[in-house]
């Protein structure tokens, strides 16, 4: 009997361990999903800190046509930042905040997801990989949106473009939540 005993104990933690190990990896449509953050959508070595090395910023007038043709360097610049090549297929969970693109009353369909509060709306957009064109079919309800969400879904390297932005990678979206730290 004793035998019997200590061999359930051994399979129950056995067990319990399998349980908590695969609790770990968070599984979506059969796949695991990575959490994946902003910065691992630009190539390391992706950078717009030369884009204006050699111009006299401060000089330039609102009114001049050089600050119209600098302005539009930049947009290009935004518009056509790399990305990140081994993304594409991944079912990946990233935090940001939703940029309304297509919806009825307060649910939202397709949107852009930005990794912060104003891009596009108050701000200009940020560079072309880090912006995902999402399409969640369900749709989501907002309620507002300064409040930041998770989703979770299959990336693909595929460019979007809109009047808004552009984006680098689009997704398709199987879960959207309330953003928590320790999500």
């Amino acid at each position: 009997m004793q035998m019997n005993r200590s061999l359930i104990q051994a399979f129950a933690l056995y067990f319990l361990f399998s349980i908590k190990a695969m609790a770990g990896d968070i599984l979506l449509n059969g796949e695991k999903v990575e959490q994946v953050e902003w910065e691992q959508l630009m190539p390391a070595d992706y950078s717009l800190d030369g884009l204006f090395d050699d111009r006299d910023l401060g000089a330039l007038d609102d009114l001049d046509p050089k600050t119209a043709l600098l302005m539009d360097e930049l947009q290009q610049a935004l518009q056509s930042a790399p990305i990140v090549p081994e993304m594409d297929g991944k079912m990946i969970k990233i935090p940001g905040f939703v940029v309304p693109i297509e919806g009825e009353d307060q649910n939202v369909f397709k949107f852009f997801l930005v990794p912060y509060f104003g891009a596009c709306i108050h701000v200009p957009p940020p560079p072309s990989n880090q912006i995902i064109y999402a399409n969640y079919e369900p749709g989501v309800k907002l309620e507002s949106l300064y409040d930041a969400v998770w989703i979770s879904g299959k990336l693909k390297t595929k460019t979007f473009s809109h009047e808004l932005a552009s984006s680098g990678y689009t997704m398709d979206v199987y879960r959207i939540e309330p953003y928590e730290m320790n999500n």
